[in-house]
């Protein structure tokens, strides 16, 4: 009879472990991952929006936003 009650708080600890133990260790990502995900931001030199410097065109040493702006060239201010 012992043994019955033995195996329950085993199966329970089990659940337990398998519902609280490993959410927490998945819910506080790595500060080294984190790191890696961010990205710098470049700002187009047509129309001055900020994008990922991944997802920027890069023309003249300049960044832009899409193939027309950099087709346009630099935002003239006169």
């Amino acid at each position: 009879m012992a043994v019955k009650y033995l195996v329950v708080i085993v199966v329970v600890a089990v659940v337990l472990w398998l519902m609280f133990g490993r959410r927490r260790t998945r819910a506080v990502p790595r500060r080294d991952a984190r790191a890696k995900e961010l990205e710098g931001m470049v700002a187009c030199a047509h129309c001055g929006v900020h994008l990922p410097r991944s997802e920027a065109l890069a023309a003249g040493g300049r960044s832009y936003c899409s193939a027309a702006h950099r087709d346009a060239g630099p935002r003239s201010d006169g």
